[in-house]
């Protein structure tokens, strides 16, 4: 289990939140996904052989946040 923690930019409510939560949760291989909207710093922990940093910074960007 690997984990990576990325800036995010755009986030600003608890919608925010949720559609992060809910897009990268659904990527195969992810075991947690934790969104701080305080700081614009999104946790995940993810199996490295089912998903790579790449895809989970896709899924967030194609929600229309930047990610650094």
């Amino acid at each position: 289990m690997k984990n990576i923690t990325l800036n995010v930019s755009g986030m600003s409510c608890g919608h925010c939140v949720k559609a992060i939560e809910a897009a990268v949760g659904k990527l195969d291989g992810i075991s947690s996904v934790e969104v701080h909207l305080e700081t614009g710093k999104v946790d995940v922990a993810y199996e490295e052989v089912k998903v790579n940093p790449e895809a989970i910074k896709e899924v967030i960007d194609d929600q229309g946040y930047d990610v650094q």
